[in-house]
């Protein structure tokens, strides 16, 4: 049972999206639109159509960042990769960038490189420009600058015909509506940057009741990362950001009762039986001290071949450098041989020297050092040929000249005899003696205890970490109370959990608690899960753009960008409440500047004038 609970780590590297081609029926009878959920976590594309031979599932789904390398010395410019080019964040991590301030995107470089990589990858073969309508999803009252930015991007920089903004919670919230269920609702959509409370009131988003916490899965991970850290001081760095998302995604827990669930983690059965160890990657190779003379031998006789290949390539490219050189400086002697002594002198100012003592005393020097290099490299191709011997054999052999040697040389080699002291096999030690103090495996795992339900809990406690903001049972309780009593009852009737967030289990069972002790006694409410809480968005985007892809509603065409501006948006089911910019109206300055001279005349003048 305790080894069932040990879960290894994925760490599973992205796979690069490869360019799709798009079948007849994206094109024809006309473009179908192109549905982009643009979220801060994930970005997902696809086509929408009603046509059987479109895929009705989105075919992109990559991370919405960009890393862009400096590129190598001497060799190509900065490279951009974006999504799941990058195979792995956690290497790249100080490089990332994501066009995205919380859940609004800012910074537009960024986000054009994203769109090109979706256009790219799906095959979009227009000329110049995307001839295909965008259906995009943007932020809970996203602020009207941001939007004017994204339309210029998409009509000046990618010529669209038409584009539509929609939020995508309430996208989710218009996919999963069925027969029975009522218009009204209030909608609860965590992300991966923020947290939202939305009612929706006969179809439509009440903007000024909505209420957003700053607070979602890219927080949480980061607490979890800070937790376990200060836990495990000695895996600091192998706490990262992505193995904490495989934590929060697959062993995370929202607590029913959160300090109840304490009081349970408190008992040492209870923990036993629901603690979960997580295996950090590590060697099962020995320590160095327990490898056997023969083994350190070869390993030492490895690191030797590396340096001597090592060094004759350096000798190589040393013997290219100045036998170029050299060759440069005879040709040079040749024009002087040859009398032509413009092109000498000229030459001889090119190599800034002075005459032609100089340029023979280089030439001696270069000559010189080309034979030595030269007779170094054979004499390295002979040694390497060589086979190395035991330094140390236990019976030497004798000399054949009489073992002649100098006192200097007994010296020398007794300075060297403590060095290869570890060599001699009658100090070598068997290797079963030596055996490792712990278990290496279990010194690399992590035990997540109370960590399982701390992480999650900061939507409904954010002061767990500091943060001076209402949780979500509180915000949810000021938004109900700002309707009267009728209309509580018909938006809690029908309660709607969307985002990646909200997919730890015994969330739906806590948002239930919440409201049974805030809802009058006897009361009924209903609360509702996404079918799926991650893709429902992009799903809700595709039906309405399959239903409404023939209609002027909710759609923004060039023509009403170019008259209305950037910010303009037609609204729809699913779409924010379009607040337009009212400037304040200026007086003339000429009427400003007249009204004190003619104060001044009134008081100046006769009493006849006045009169």
């Amino acid at each position: 049972a305790a080894t069932s609970r040990v879960f290894a780590f994925r760490d599973v590297r992205w796979v690069p999206d490869p360019v799709l081609e798009p079948g007849p029926a994206v094109r024809t009878p006309q473009p179908v639109p192109l549905v982009i959920d643009n979220g801060s976590f994930q970005t997902r594309a696809g086509w929408a159509s009603a046509d059987p031979a479109v895929p009705a599932e989105p075919l992109l789904r990559f991370r919405s960042l960009a890393a862009r390398s400096r590129g190598a010395r001497g060799g190509a410019g900065a490279e951009t990769q974006v999504g799941n080019d990058l195979g792995s964040p956690e290497p790249l991590r100080w490089l990332l960038r994501s066009p995205f301030d919380r859940n609004v995107p800012v910074q537009l470089e960024l986000q054009e490189l994203l769109l090109d990589h979706v256009f790219q990858r799906l095959g979009v073969s227009s000329q110049g420009c995307v001839d295909h309508p965008i259906v995009l999803t943007e932020a809970v009252c996203n602020p009207l600058y941001s939007r004017q930015m994204m339309s210029e991007l998409l009509f000046e920089c990618y010529q669209v015909p038409k584009v539509s903004y929609g939020v995508d919670s309430l996208y989710s919230f218009y996919h999963n509506r069925r027969q029975n269920w009522p218009c009204s609702g209030l909608v609860i959509s965590s992300g991966y940057q923020c947290t939202h409370i939305l009612p929706v009131l006969e179809g439509r988003l009440d903007a000024k009741n909505c209420k957003r916490i700053n607070l979602g899965g890219c927080q949480a991970a980061v607490y979890l990362q800070r937790l376990l850290q200060l836990k495990y001081p000695g895996h600091f760095a192998a706490i990262t950001l992505s193995r904490m998302e495989e934590i929060l995604h697959e062993h995370s827990y929202i607590a029913e009762d959160y300090i109840e669930e304490l009081q349970k983690w408190r008992s040492p059965e209870y923990y036993e039986n629901n603690m979960h160890k997580m295996q950090l990657p590590f060697s099962n190779k020995l320590l160095g001290s327990t490898l056997t003379s023969e083994e350190k031998q070869e390993r030492r006789q490895q690191q030797l071949r590396r340096l001597q290949e090592l060094n004759a390539r350096r000798r190589e490219e040393k013997l290219q450098l100045d036998q170029e050189r050299l060759d440069r400086l005879l040709y040079v002697q040749e024009l002087l041989e040859d009398g032509q002594m413009d092109q000498f002198h000229k030459a001889l100012v090119e190599l800034n020297m002075d005459s032609a003592e100089e340029l023979q005393s280089y030439i001696n020097k270069l000559s010189l050092s080309v034979e030595q290099t030269k007779q170094k490299i054979l004499q390295a191709e002979v040694n390497i040929e060589v086979d190395v011997v035991d330094s140390k054999p236990e019976t030497p052999d004798l000399d054949p000249l009489g073992s002649e040697q100098s006192l200097e040389d007994v010296e020398s080699i007794n300075e060297f005899e403590p060095l290869f002291a570890e060599e001699q096999p009658e100090v070598e030690k068997p290797v079963a003696a030596v055996q490792p103090v712990f278990n290496l495996a279990e010194y690399h795992q992590l035990f997540l205890g109370t960590e399982r339900i701390r992480a999650p809990e900061i939507v409904f406690q954010p002061s767990l970490i500091g943060e001076d903001q209402a949780g979500v049972a509180e915000t949810m309780q000021y938004v109900l109370e700002r309707y009267p009593k009728e209309q509580q009852a018909i938006l809690v009737q029908n309660v709607f959990l969307t985002g990646g967030n909200t997919m730890y289990p015994g969330l739906k069972a806590r948002v239930q608690k919440e409201l049974l002790e805030m809802r009058p006694f006897q009361s009924s409410f209903q609360v509702h899960l996404a079918s799926s809480p991650v893709l429902d968005a992009w799903y809700g985007a595709r039906d309405w753009a399959v239903e409404y892809m023939n209609r002027e509603e909710g759609w923004i065409t060039r023509k009403d960008y170019e008259e209305k501006g950037g910010e303009y948006l037609k609204e729809h089911c699913a779409s924010n409440v379009y607040v337009p910019i009212r400037l304040p109206k200026q007086t003339p300055r000429a009427t400003e500047a007249l009204a004190p001279t003619r104060a001044l005349a009134s008081s100046t003048g006769n009493p006849c004038d006045q009169a």
